[in-house]
């Protein structure tokens, strides 16, 4: 009997240090690019190195950067600018006053454009949104203030549409069936739901011209010009310019120095491999990814400093 509780707790040991051992990355809904993406480079992660990560499905950036902090995830996915207010206490009524300094940066990856949609051709711009059912993102996401930056530049608030609270796959869906007028979708363009709505009904991506551009540059100094070329979606042949801010890679406080060394080396090593599994991976940039506003974990910074790229700490 003693034998059976001695190897029962020794499997118990086990089974705990085994957990202990997974790294779980939060990404986005399962019809975005976060969870596309991330989801690839956890199973390479763990297919070519010692760590184990297990990619999850999250619920924009301030959800990840809570699950971060309450220790129930150790990497998350977010756009840097949400990091920015959430790292300094600002913008977000939960953060205001109250930072969350629980995570470091370890790479941004790509551009995530901020994807006006709609398939009503009447709405060519965000003004054309006022009184209109309009998908902001869902409740806490980074899609949701970029929403709000878009109708500031255009002189309008959350006040003057209809809002919906909406993931990247809902807004699709409801677009699909007439349900709303158009919808925010910030992610790496091409993003699966909007491909998926592009060629199963039509849509349109609505531009920004210069003015707002700037306009939206004074709200928030994360926006950086970003083009979608034409083609990327089946149906819109001309290039579209909107505003994009960076896909970030955040570790929380469990991740050693060793294992964010690990995790940002086996990424940027792989390029190549990596682009065979995910086209994001192509934009993959060493002094892109060295800059995104956040101090950088030390581990992380340990590789950029390799290849001659100083972080912000």
């Amino acid at each position: 009997m003693k034998k059976v509780i001695f190897f029962a707790l020794v499997l118990s040991l086990i089974c705990t240090v085994a957990f202990a051992d997974e790294i779980m990355f939060t990404t986005g809904g399962t019809a975005g690019t976060y969870y596309a993406y991330g989801t690839v480079l956890a199973q390479y992660i763990t297919a070519n190195t010692d760590l184990t990560v297990t990619a999850i499905s999250g619920n924009g950036s301030a959800y990840n950067i809570d699950l971060l902090d309450l220790g129930e995830a150790q990497l998350a996915f977010v756009q840097n600018d949400v990091a920015n207010y959430a790292y300094n206490g600002i913008r977000f009524d939960q953060y205001e006053g109250a930072p969350v300094t629980s995570f470091k940066a370890l790479a941004a990856l790509y551009d995530e454009t901020v994807q006006l949609i709609t398939c009503n051709p009447e709405i060519k711009s965000v003004a054309d949104l006022k009184g209109k059912n309009v998908s902001v993102g869902s409740s806490g996401s980074g899609t949701y203030f970029n929403a709000l930056d878009f109708l500031a530049a255009y002189g309008l608030t959350i006040d003057d549409i209809k809002p919906q609270y909406l993931s990247f796959g809902d807004s699709a869906e409801s677009l699909k069936d007439g349900k709303i007028d158009a919808a925010f979708v910030v992610a790496g363009a091409p993003t699966p739901a909007v491909t998926d709505l592009c060629t199963t009904k039509g849509a349109y991506l609505i531009p920004l011209d210069d003015e707002h551009i700037a306009a939206l540059q004074e709200i928030n100094a994360a926006y950086g010009k970003s083009i979608i070329p034409g083609g990327t979606y089946e149906g819109i042949k001309e290039d579209v310019a909107t505003v994009g801010v960076k896909a970030t890679i955040i570790a929380g406080e469990g991740i050693t120095d060793e294992q964010a060394y690990t995790i940002v080396s086996t990424i940027f090593e792989n390029k190549e491999a990596l682009t065979e599994a995910h086209a994001k991976a192509a934009e993959l940039d060493l002094e892109y990814a060295s800059v995104c506003g956040l101090p950088y974990h030390a581990g992380a910074a340990k590789y950029f400093a390799e290849k001659g790229f100083t972080t912000a700490q």
